[in-house]
């Protein structure tokens, strides 16, 4: 087997375990003992398998106590240091019987989106990083407590071509990452180096593209509703967009016609004006921990799944999301 299909086969029984969330606890200490989890806001970091089950993954069981995940997009590769990633999307679901993290448990199914990306190093995993969509149970919980989201609340399917699983096309995968790459360079010149034109739009992205944003911001179909949902208030809170690197890093990947990327974190730019999330114009530099995918078809990117730790990002200017969550259910009769 090649090196990428041997990262995969290290990561095989921790997916199949978790596919139906039975065996865990055992099958990351055999892959994972003591690996690194960085996981969102409000979990933080957490080191070896154990803390990861104890903290993390057997409390949302307990509030889902038939759990499962619904792996929909697995990719393999190198990023440009030469570490080997492994980086599985989909989606956990269940019924949702118990509060999880303060949210009133609904007692109907629910569905909650997941990124997650695993350093591979000698054999074993030595590194997670993952955004889980929380705020996406806030609002089927009906308890989301900020502005409502510009694009639409929609559960992200999966890839239209029903291939995310693969075999991918090992050709592809060089071509496929450098379009990502040359299509992110040519987005963060613009509103540095000039209006909406010097991103090139139309040069990557397919007319018909789905952009899968996460709860908090929504779906976007196309340029018009991506620049309108997610990009103009995007650069008219922080227009220093792409231009404080320092502290940040990015792991691309690209397996086919498959691209992936993660970074802890991956983003830096100022709240200088406001209209994005209804955050205030607070003048103070934030961080963003953004982890996406992307599939090109004939060329060009007509699918992506993007998850931002926003809960982070909330922290970070001094709003606790969860407290005023609470102060909602509680109006609402949860207690």
């Amino acid at each position: 087997m090649s090196e990428v299909e041997d990262a995969k086969a290290v990561m095989a029984p921790v997916f199949a375990a978790m596919r139906d969330c039975d065996g865990v606890e055992a099958a990351l200490a055999q892959v994972a003992p003591e690996a690194l989890f960085r996981m969102c806001h409000p979990f933080g970091d957490l080191h070896g398998a154990e803390a990861f089950v104890a903290d993390v993954f057997a409390p949302f069981q307990a509030a889902l106590p038939d759990l499962e995940r619904q792996e929909v997009i697995r990719i393999a590769g190198f990023d440009a240091d030469g570490a080997l990633w492994v980086g599985s999307g989909g989606h956990y679901a269940g019924r949702w019987t118990a509060p999880w993290l303060g949210i009133p448990s609904t007692g109907r199914s629910a569905v909650m989106r997941f990124h997650e990306f695993y350093r591979i190093e000698d054999g074993s995993c030595a590194e997670m990083q993952a955004v889980w969509d929380i705020p996406e149970m806030m609002m089927q919980a009906g308890v989301w407590p900020m502005a409502p989201q510009l694009g639409r609340f929609l559960h992200a399917p999966a890839p239209m071509t029903q291939d995310g699983l693969g075999p991918h096309d090992p050709a592809l995968s060089e071509a496929s990452a450098q379009h990502v790459i040359d299509m992110l360079t040519a987005m963060i010149r613009h509103p540095a180096q000039g209006g909406p034109a010097v991103m090139e739009l139309e040069r990557f992205w397919h007319p018909k593209f789905m952009w899968y944003g996460p709860a908090g911001i929504g779906t976007a179909r196309g340029v018009e509703e991506f620049r309108r949902f997610h990009q103009i208030p995007f650069l008219n809170a922080m227009p220093d967009r792409g231009q404080h690197p320092e502290g940040t890093t990015h792991h691309f990947m690209a397996e086919g016609t498959y691209v992936g990327v993660t970074g802890w974190p991956n983003m830096q730019q100022t709240l200088t004006g406001d209209g994005w999330l209804g955050l205030p114009p607070t003048g103070r530099r934030i961080t963003l921990r953004s982890l996406d995918f992307w599939r090109l078809e004939h060329g060009l990117i007509r699918e992506n799944w993007v998850l931002v730790d926003l809960l982070d990002v909330y922290a970070q200017i001094g709003v606790d999301v969860f407290a005023r969550m609470k102060e909602l259910a509680w109006s609402r009769g949860y207690r």
